[in-house]
């Protein structure tokens, strides 16, 4: 079954479900509006692709055809667009010093990274804009705040949650009064590390994609920050960035950091890095989990143990789930994770902690995806306790989570759902 049938088939199971959370959303967010509600997933994901293509490239690192599609976008109302005008005048004055520049909200859409017509990779909301005296000079901006996809949003709950957990200050990292170094493993349309730099202030993010194609089209099609790009010898690709860039992401995209590389030479060419959380969503155009990112006797294992902290370090993998979403057994663990959920899970298990004092793996079902959370903790350990007890431990964590970071939903919701300990 591959990612598309997958799709198509959790989403027809959790459509009912999907529209009473759109009817009480928010409820726990008072005046935060979550745009990436799984609710609107209806806008973008198009079974009849009504969508139009809007770039499209040939790759040759395996991903076949690349394309961008764009679908509208429903949210932000246009009553909102004036505000988000304002919003962009201010900061050209706030950069240049003086007023008299006005700009224009043309419009917002979903755009989707698709490899080869087939895989959906990622999808992001993009706002279009351009200066009001000159219609033609339109740039685009992805939202920082709107993760699309609810396995997104699940790497971020347990992993930040995780990281939490093992006593990691997470309220000093989100105010930028400590710094939190994170490594993003795969780029699609970037969501995930503009959504961490975005509400982690302290936050300082790697990036690491093997397709130069990927990362140009993220750039040009789907909004990611510019300046981000870095060359092969670790220098901003633009020595400095466009007073539209500033005034877009001044204060987001000085702290993200978009190389093109493999993982294995990215990781085993910086050994002076050590990372607090490692967010691992690399999948090539035939939707496949490298065996390379998680062989346990590799050097890139032995590199990424060294890379990761090891008080609290966190690792976080995507992972498609093997196991039929009709079979469902929750008598002896609590998640279906199937045999190969396992088989890479202990594969990081022997990698990342066999010299390690502390330490537990586990992995969460995705709510409405076939897909799994799976999690490498050094910071937290079973100390004996039960399935249930570390889960309910963890939810306790993750509200203290959901109040530091304020983020447009619930970590809670996502470690609600079926954990096993691996």
């Amino acid at each position: 079954m591959n990612s598309i049938q997958r799709f198509s088939l959790t989403r027809r199971l959790s459509s009912v479900e999907s529209y009473l959370r759109h009817l009480c959303g928010g409820a726990f967010r008072v005046g935060v509006k979550d745009e990436g509600d799984w609710f609107y997933s209806q806008e973008w994901w198009d079974p009849h692709e009504r969508g139009h293509t809007v770039s499209q490239s040939s790759s040759s690192r395996g991903n076949g055809l690349v394309s961008v599609v764009a679908h509208p976008s429903s949210l932000p109302s246009r009553e909102s667009w004036a505000e988000t005008e304002g919003w962009l005048d201010n900061r050209y004055m706030e950069i240049m010093g003086r007023d008299g520049e006005k700009f224009k909200i043309l419009g917002y859409q979903w755009r989707s990274l698709r490899f080869n017509d087939d895989t959906r990779q990622s999808t992001v909301k993009v706002m279009a804009a351009c200066r009001a005296l000159q219609p033609s000079s339109i740039f685009y901006m992805q939202h920082p705040h709107c993760l699309a996809v609810p396995y997104l949003k699940s790497m971020v709950s347990v992993g930040l949650t995780s990281l939490a957990a093992s006593k990691y200050d997470m309220t000093n990292a989100a105010i930028g009064k400590k710094q939190m170094r994170i490594l993003c493993v795969g780029h699609g349309g970037g969501s995930l590390p503009l959504f961490l730099a975005n509400h982690i202030l302290g936050a300082l993010v790697d990036i690491v994609e093997i397709d130069p194609v990927v990362i140009s089209e993220s750039v040009r099609a789907m909004g990611f920050p510019a300046f981000s790009v870095m060359t092969a010898t670790g220098k901003r690709a633009l020595p400095t960035p466009d007073i539209i860039d500033q005034v877009m992401w001044r204060g987001i995209h000085e702290r993200l950091f978009l190389y093109e590389s493999e993982a294995k030479e990215f990781v085993l060419n910086n050994q002076n890095n050590s990372y607090d959380i490692i967010f691992m969503d690399a999948y090539d155009g035939a939707d496949i989990f490298p065996h390379s990112l998680w062989d346990s006797n590799s050097l890139f294992m032995k590199a990424l143990s060294e890379r990761l902290h090891h008080e609290h370090g966190t690792l976080v993998v995507n992972l498609h789930s093997d196991a039929d979403i009709s079979d469902l057994d929750r008598s002896n663990e609590g998640v279906t994770t199937g045999k190969y959920v396992r088989k890479v899970g202990k594969a990081y298990k022997k990698g990342l902690m066999e010299n390690e004092r502390n330490g537990l793996v586990f992995a969460c079902e995705v709510p409405w995806l076939c897909n799994v959370s799976l999690v490498v903790s050094r910071g937290m350990s079973s100390d004996g306790r039960r399935r249930d007890q570390i889960k309910t431990s963890l939810m306790k964590t993750s509200l203290q989570v959901d109040k530091i970071l304020r983020l447009p939903f619930s970590c809670l919701d996502y470690l609600k759902t079926g954990l096993a300990i691996i």
